[in-house]
């Protein structure tokens, strides 16, 4: 983020003249240091809606309250208020980038998932709304909050699906996974910052050939799933944004998928239920690439959009350590067994 202060206003010279017509918001003027907090997300929501923003009033007030480091009842009890010759560098600083097509989750550096905060680097995607559909699936296999799993999260990236479990499951302890160092700092500072440090590891390795120790009772993970050939045809906010290696899954998009069913069997409990983020269209390959690898899609959950986003695999053969059953209304549930 741009914090540099305001630059100084011009000394007088000589007699006043008229001034020029001031900017107008959608050229990033209208805002300064006298700018009232209410103005300023006036200003913002014109700006952001003439230059084509989608949903330019909530934007705008994402980047009032954050940069400004106010909460919503400020704008009520406090909206007259001055937002300050630094409050307005900020502002402007951020117009200017949001207009250039950076996202405004990349602006703030952070962002919002399962309710928790999240920091963002360069090299892990901004979490989705699609993607709670995965953990809401996860928590229904296993209702028990006090069961002590074991949670397995490959391509961890900024750490918000093991983050969110843990945060569901007090007693569980989970490992993340990733390529990328910078990555795996980001998810470790995201664990702490949201009270799980102390029960998650963060490992770097590419996909299963880092993991080790005991069987694993969960496996959650969002791979790239992206075929390599609509990736440039993205959306600009994603396409330029987003780090390509969490985008790309290959020619299909499956490679990834591949790569962890071929190697994840040994690191598996009895039973234990594997879930996959997918594409809109993936779930009838994940079909097919179960039993090639010796697993079962046992169920596939749909997100609020109504596409089907998240299947869920068991390994082929009898589970001992856990009884994989249906629950209410046909759904699966876990019943992890001690096996201590």
């Amino acid at each position: 983020m741009n914090r540099d202060a305001a630059s100084p206003p011009p000394a007088q010279l000589g007699p006043a003249r008229a001034a020029p017509p001031p900017p107008s918001p959608a050229e990033g003027g209208g805002i300064s240091g006298t700018t009232s907090r209410r103005a300023a997300l006036r200003h913002l929501t014109e700006a952001l809606q003439a230059a084509g923003i989608d949903n330019p009033a909530g934007e705008a007030r994402f980047l009032l309250l954050d940069l400004l480091g106010l909460q919503s009842f400020d704008l009520v009890g406090g909206g007259g208020e001055a937002i300050g010759p630094d409050g307005a560098a900020r502002l402007a600083a951020a117009l200017d980038r949001r207009r250039a097509g950076e996202p405004v989750a990349r602006i703030l550096g952070a962002w919002e998932f399962w309710g928790l905060p999240f920091r963002l680097s360069p090299e892990t995607l901004v979490p989705r709304p699609d993607t709670e559909t995965l953990v809401e699936a996860a928590l229904r296999l296993v209702p028990d909050r006090a069961a002590p799993i074991r949670i397995l999260d490959l391509g961890t990236g900024s750490g918000c699906i093991l983050v969110a479990l843990l945060s569901e499951r007090p007693a569980a302890f989970g490992v993340g996974l990733d390529r990328s160092e910078g990555a795996l700092r980001t998810a470790r500072e995201n664990a702490w910052r949201n009270g799980v440090g102390a029960r998650a590891a963060f490992l770097a390795g590419d996909w299963c050939d880092a993991v080790s120790g005991p069987p694993f009772d969960l496996v959650v993970s969002n791979p790239p799933y992206i075929a390599s050939g609509v990736i440039p045809g993205l959306a600009r906010e994603v396409r330029a944004h987003d780090p390509a290696a969490a985008l790309d899954g290959g020619a299909d998009g499956l490679d990834a998928y591949r790569r962890i069913l071929a190697g994840l069997g040994p690191h598996l409990a009895p039973g234990a239920p594997v879930l996959f983020e997918i594409g809109f269209d993936q779930a009838p390959a994940l079909r097919r690439l179960g039993p090639e690898a010796g697993f079962t899609v046992r169920e596939v959950r749909r997100d609020l959009a109504g596409h089907e986003r998240v299947t869920i695999l068991v390994q082929d053969g009898e589970p001992s350590g856990a009884a994989v059953h249906s629950g209410e209304n046909g759904k699966m549930l876990v019943e992890f067994r001690d096996r201590r």
